[in-house]
């Protein structure tokens, strides 16, 4: 099976200098752990933010996160694959690299995420 046979293709993007407050709301209203930084240009990367980055902030700062920006947080540039390879490549690296989420692209173009979660569903279809 290939990564985009089994990726999330609907992806929710925020801006790098959006402010954690905006990523926690979005999260909020779309019930995610996630969400994609968007590039600042063509040949620039795409980044990652989580909840748990947010929480770390919102511990760290006592709940005073309204000076902090996605910017300051994400990561980048996430780790990416191609859509087409075999799911049991990207597996792989996200074992190795103990990553919960990459980022799918194909030509430096966003095309989903894949998570663990969407490969362990993925395995569990094997033992029905």
């Amino acid at each position: 099976m290939l990564v985009e046979e089994l990726m999330k293709k609907n992806v929710t993007t925020i801006k790098p200098y959006a402010t954690l407050k905006e990523a926690l709301k979005l999260m909020k209203e779309k019930n995610l752990k996630v969400l994609i930084v968007d590039k600042n240009s063509p040949s620039d990367a795409y980044g990652i933010i989580t909840n748990t980055q947010i929480l770390k902030a919102i511990v760290a700062e006592d709940g005073d996160i309204e000076l902090l920006n996605v910017y300051d947080l994400y990561n980048k540039p996430a780790f990416s694959v191609s859509s087409k390879i075999d799911v049991k490549y990207a597996a792989k690296i996200m074992i190795e690299h103990n990553i919960k989420r990459v980022v799918v692209t194909d030509n430096n173009e966003l095309l989903g995420v894949l998570s663990i979660t969407d490969l362990t569903n993925y395995l569990m279809t094997w033992v029905e």
